[in-house]
């Protein structure tokens, strides 16, 4: 089986579903934004949330993906920086469980943390990112090493707040002959840093993954002709497009996939699990279309849970889907 590397912010999540755009408002945060904070704010808005009841989660984009490839049987490991503290702790032992080769590095600062605030009517997210302790992981943290023996390498973009990182850790993957995949992870992310991430698109990266909102920062146009555009600087263009599903585009070859049928409550986790599912399938050899049915089935199941985390009974169920979406491609 072909294995996974990934790099990324180790944050914490601390999940709140809140009545109202009240507490968005008192600390001025745009709805549907992932916005930074610092210690203080942070501070604040966590002891803001407490009082609601909160649910916490080792999360973090590339995080999440990662723990998704894991439980899907694929050798993953991933690198992060956590503080020497409680949440630090929990985060090991988090990807301990679930089968993940960590190189968790310990910084000066506390442990990140990504306050996740779900809001009706869509259960939109929006993301107060504490980063701490992840914000120390530096160039010079890398190791040749690190990459030996795996054959995908997945980024999160929210890790172009250090070029000199990023840059770094893609000359390596490709170095160690890793296919390269990046989530584009915010709007606004994408927004602020434009010109590197074309950059770094163009030079190294093979897989892109966008949400429509993402896509359209990044090439100025809607999704059918955001996927076309992202698909010339790369080999793999995917773009989510919510409950309508998602595009992809490879070369000549596009497919529409339709999201599958899901109650959801929660976004939270959906396309980091969504390119779980659909770099899992691509180890695997599978047909994008497969890789693409193979995102959304998995993806359908977290949007029904609050957090980024599927519970056993709908990872079971989501299993002998994909099992089904395998065996037919065996099939024909």
């Amino acid at each position: 089986m072909k294995s996974i590397l990934g790099i990324g912010n180790a944050l914490t999540d601390i999940l709140a579903i809140l009545p109202d755009n009240s507490l968005l408002e008192q600390f001025h945060l745009p709805k549907g934004s992932m916005q930074h904070v610092d210690r203080d704010t942070g501070d604040k808005v966590w002891q803001a949330l407490k009082s609601m009841g909160v649910q916490y989660v080792a999360g973090g984009s590339s995080g999440n993906t990662i723990t998704g490839t894991a439980v899907f049987g694929m050798p993953s490991g991933f690198i992060g920086k956590v503080g020497d503290d409680e949440l630090g702790a929990l985060y090991k032992s988090d990807q301990e469980r679930n089968g993940i080769k960590s190189t968790l590095l310990i910084g000066k600062e506390p442990s990140g943390r990504a306050m996740v605030f779900i809001t009706a009517p869509n259960a939109e997210r929006t993301f107060a990112v504490y980063l701490g302790a992840a914000l120390e992981l530096v160039a010079d943290d890398l190791k040749q090493e690190y990459f030996k023996g795996y054959d995908y390498f997945h980024i999160e973009g929210y890790l172009v707040q250090n070029q000199q990182l990023l840059r770094k850790a893609v000359e390596m993957a490709r170095a160690a002959g890793c296919i390269i995949s990046i989530d584009m992870a915010s709007y606004n992310v994408v927004e602020s840093n434009d010109t590197f991430l074309h950059d770094i698109v163009d030079e190294y990266v093979d897989i892109v993954f966008a949400n429509e909102m993402e896509a359209e920062s990044f090439t100025k146009a809607k999704p059918r002709e955001a996927v076309e555009i992202i698909s010339r600087t790369c080999r793999i263009a995917v773009v989510k497009i919510g409950k309508e599903g998602s595009l992809i585009k490879c070369g000549d070859e596009f497919h529409y996939i339709q999201a599958r049928p899901a109650k959801a409550i929660d976004a939270t986790g959906a396309g980091d699990l969504y390119a779980a599912g659909f770099l899992y399938a691509h180890a695997l050899g599978m047909p994008l279309k497969a890789c693409g049915d193979i995102g959304s089935t998995i993806a359908a199941k977290v949007v029904e849970v609050v957090g980024p985390k599927i519970d056993i009974p709908r990872w079971k169920s989501a299993k002998q889907e994909i099992r089904e979406i395998i065996a037919g491609v065996a099939a024909s």
